[in-house]
């Protein structure tokens, strides 16, 4: 196969262009009122996968926002990859930490980015890594070097749980058939050393309220004879977790897969500075479950976040309210054998169980995903190890992640395939974070790497 730098070379500053353009769509799917530009940037996506290549591309409707889909086949009798990315990105809040607009990007070098970055929301989770595939795709038609057949499959509500994608899976099934999935929507360790997910956790995500009174109250008139539902809340919300830093649902525990010592000596043996961590998030201490390191922690644990929390007078000035209610948005993360059903259904026995008299509480769930893990002895995994082996001159590093990506699991489960996680995003990118960034070198290196693997992954199979 040719090297792919002189092409990129040469297009480098188109490719930069293109995304530029993506990124400066405002396709927020969590907010109602950014669906017109989430339905703009599905269209800009099928625009770009017909340029690149794609002999047969549509934007597909769903209940919720549509999916975009794209493929080229070569031969059936070929190894078809399908490539999963999401169009559709976080809310920019808060706007005032950031230090250019959201949706205005702006390419600075950094630090960590020397070559320079580009600062937009979605930079790097998604749209920069799902564009990477497409003009990787769109080298390698140009140059008459697609080795397999591909699919593109590109979802407008990653960002909210995919609510719609296992319907969408049962209907298109025939549509979607691969031999393995292409996924990249993940991180490396650093330039230096690259590493390959093997694993994502699952997710639970509920939204809980808790009324006292019947409507707000004079704190000075009731306040101390009536429950207050935000201290109430901020109680309950305390009592999740123990001195040792257990949540403290019942049965929460009971299916976690622990890891083996040779696993954890592994992931010991990954480079890591705690200073450095703890200099980069601006914190003197780090905190967590008693008994494991940070990055397992982070990756090989589950866990219990408050994501957002809210209720009574947040104005300008005082205004001496007892409310009447009080709100809290609450994450999940779940590991291997866990239950996200399950999970939630314990949540909610618990958090009724734990509420004080005076009070009334509703839990109710939002989205939710399975944990995944991808085996190291695929042909995928393989393929993936020796293009970045070949792109970076230093083979993989295997590492967990600590994120959710619904879908895989579902890939799995209706479509019987594998997914392989080959990302190139960096944890300073700032995902979900105002300033969120996509390193241009990273982004060119992708574009330079995911040829490799359709290479070796086709070749890997005929073997």
């Amino acid at each position: 196969m040719q090297d792919p730098r002189p092409y990129i070379e040469t297009h480098k500053d188109q490719m930069i262009e293109e995304l530029i353009a993506l990124l400066k769509i405002a396709s927020v799917s969590a907010d109602a009122s950014y669906s017109k530009e989430v339905h703009r940037a599905a269209a800009f996506t099928k625009e770009q996968l017909e340029k690149a290549g794609c002999t047969a591309c549509e934007v597909i409707q769903t209940p919720g926002y549509p999916v975009v889909y794209g493929e080229k086949i070569k031969d059936p009798s070929l190894p078809t990859v399908l490539v999963y990315g999401h169009y559709d990105v976080q809310p920019p809040d808060p706007t005032n930490l950031w230090d250019s607009p959201p949706f205005e990007p702006v390419i600075k070098k950094t630090n960590i980015h020397p070559e320079g970055a580009i600062f937009a929301r979605g930079a790097c989770d998604d749209k920069g890594q799902f564009y990477m595939h497409v003009k990787a795709f769109e080298y390698m038609v140009q140059t008459d070097q697609l080795p397999c057949n591909v699919k593109f499959m590109i979802e407008g509500e990653e960002e909210v749980g995919s609510e719609h994608l296992a319907g969408f899976l049962q209907t298109h099934r025939d549509k979607l058939a691969c031999d393995i999935i292409l996924i990249s929507d993940t991180g490396m360790i650093s330039k230096e050393l690259p590493s390959i997910q093997t694993g994502l956790r699952g997710l639970s995500y509920v939204e809980v309220e808790v009324t006292g009174p019947n409507r707000d109250l004079h704190s000075g008139v009731y306040g101390g004879a009536v429950a207050n539902p935000i201290n109430v809340l901020s109680k309950m919300i305390a009592s999740l977790h123990d001195d040792q830093q257990r949540i403290t649902i019942p049965q929460f525990y009971d299916k976690v897969i622990e890891l083996s010592s040779e696993e954890r000596e592994a992931m010991a043996r990954i480079p890591f500075d705690q200073e450095q961590y703890n200099a980069h998030l601006n914190v003197k201490a780090v905190q967590g479950e008693h008994g494991y390191s940070t990055n397992e922690r982070a990756s090989t644990r589950p866990t219990l976040d408050v994501n957002g929390i809210w209720g009574g007078y947040t104005g300008e000035g005082a205004k001496t309210v007892l409310p009447s209610k009080a709100y809290a948005k609450i994450s999940m993360r779940l590991v291997p054998d866990q239950d996200y059903h399950e999970i939630t259904e314990l949540f909610t026995t618990h958090f009724d169980a734990i509420a004080p008299a005076g009070v009334t509480v509703k839990v109710t769930p939002h989205h939710g995903g399975k944990p995944y893990v991808t085996p190291i002895d695929s042909l995928g995994y393989k393929a993936a190890e020796k293009a970045i082996e070949r792109s970076f001159g230093t083979s993989p590093v295997p590492q967990r992640g600590g994120g959710s990506i619904p879908i895989v699991a579902l890939f799995e489960e209706m479509l019987g395939v594998k997914s392989v996680l080959m990302g190139f995003g960096l944890d300073s990118d700032a995902i979900h974070s105002p300033n969120e960034h996509f390193g241009i070198w990273n982004y060119l290196k992708g574009i330079e790497t995911i040829p490799y693997f359709y290479h070796y992954y086709t070749e890997l199979s005929r073997q």
